[in-house]
């Protein structure tokens, strides 16, 4: 995959570490210079990714390592998260009906509302799971 690593950040699946990963995400964007309202939504995009994670990946063990790439390609950004949590079956990752009013399981749903592209990839020799997240922006390079 083509592009430039803007960032790589290794931190434990502890929710008070997300605080961290919004922070870096948000710089990103600034770096970019993308319109904070792209911006803020992106750092929501990834924030329930890795929440997902926290929860359901590591079942909020919090000694579960989670890696965040954040690479600027070729009109787009690429936000690589990769964990060591037990593989996922993607056919059960569903959100709940948004008629259904009650706190938690929208994450899924943000996040096909906030990103262009998602992909699902097991990880290296079957151990953990890669979510690869796209956002089209102008081009990182000429701002055109």
């Amino acid at each position: 995959m083509a592009g430039e690593i803007l960032d790589i950040i290794r931190f434990s699946s502890d929710p008070a570490q997300l605080k961290r990963v919004r922070e870096t995400v948000r710089a990103a964007g600034q770096q970019l210079k993308l319109s904070s309202a792209t911006t803020e939504e992106i750092v929501v995009g990834i924030n329930e990714a890795c929440m997902n994670i926290i929860q359901h990946g590591y079942q909020n063990n919090r000694e579960g390592e989670i890696i965040l790439e954040i690479i600027s390609g070729d009109r787009e950004l690429i936000f690589r998260i990769t964990d060591h949590a037990p593989c996922i079956d993607t056919h059960q990752l569903v959100s709940r009906p948004l008629d259904d009013i009650r706190p938690g399981g929208l994450g899924i749903h943000f996040i096909k509302c906030v990103m262009d592209g998602i992909e699902y990839k097991a990880g290296d020799n079957n151990i953990g799971n890669i979510l690869e997240l796209r956002k089209k922006t102008q081009s990182c390079k000429d701002g055109s």
